[in-house]
């Protein structure tokens, strides 16, 4: 809002914004399958995605308390961060020391999850990336969406953003939500929603927003491992272009379409 609200102590509302990212490829041969795996090791490993974050917990103005991660074969990881507000570290007291933490900051947290997976006939990859923000505190988990979309090959994006709980102004006023908002790309720059189909999906009565993105242009050769899209003959790029096309419209709708 253009005037920082003045509450009655600490902000408690619970921000909890789930992005879903889509980053599908073609891989027939044995060596473009190794590729891909090594590829999605390389991408979507532990530590690349804690230090992922580990930028996000900074960018939301809190604290981590511990990191939990593991890699898995043959590909794939996961990393949960739990994390403390620094606003509700300080409400009404000094800062704990040690390992000394107040009993709910524990609500707040900050996970990861990659799922892969393959298509049994036309050689598509899809790898999955689940990324789940939730916090309390001033400021909102969507101020990272620009840092979080640069940070994977995305061609298609989900987002489910949703305020729970309420909290106070000065006068006792209850407050279900801290920011006047309609879509969920408000916070999402121009230079990136140029490169996407997006639509919304929004219950502003329940304080729900949902918004999808499908990327516009394909470039084939983006989408091959180790292969030169010029090598190709015209029919199988055109099969392969249908092929990457249609998934991603389906994954995109949430139906199988064709």
């Amino acid at each position: 809002m253009e005037e920082k609200l003045k509450l009655y102590g600490f902000n408690n509302l619970t921000k909890a914004l789930s992005f879903n990212i889509y980053d599908i490829c073609y891989a027939k041969t044995q060596r473009e399958q190794r590729d891909y795996i090594n590829y999605v090791d390389e991408q979507y490993n532990s530590e690349r995605l804690t230090n992922i974050l580990t930028h996000v917990t900074q960018m939301i103005g809190a604290r981590i308390l511990n990191i939990s991660s593991q890699d898995y074969d043959p590909q794939g990881a996961s990393v949960t961060i739990l994390i403390a507000e620094e606003a509700a570290i300080e409400l009404g007291q000094k800062r704990p020391k040690g390992d000394t933490i107040l009993a709910h900051l524990d609500k707040s947290h900050v996970t990861v999850h990659t799922y892969p997976e393959f298509h049994p006939e036309t050689s598509l990859a899809t790898f999955r990336v689940d990324i789940d923000v939730s916090t309390c505190g001033e400021i909102s988990p969507l101020l990272t969406l620009d840092y979080l979309i640069g940070q994977f090959d995305s061609d298609i994006i989900t987002m489910d953003y949703r305020v729970r709980g309420f909290t106070r102004d000065v006068a006792g006023r209850k407050l279900f939500i801290d920011s006047k908002m309609t879509s969920i790309q408000e916070f999402i720059s121009e230079d990136i929603l140029d490169i996407y189909d997006a639509v919304d999906v929004n219950m502003y009565q329940a304080n729900l927003f949902h918004t999808r993105m499908l990327v516009k242009e394909l470039e084939l050769q983006n989408y091959l491992f180790n292969t030169d899209v010029h090598e190709l003959p015209p029919k199988t790029r055109l099969e392969i272009s249908s092929n990457l096309r249609r998934e991603m419209i389906e994954i995109f709708s949430g139906k199988n379409l064709y």
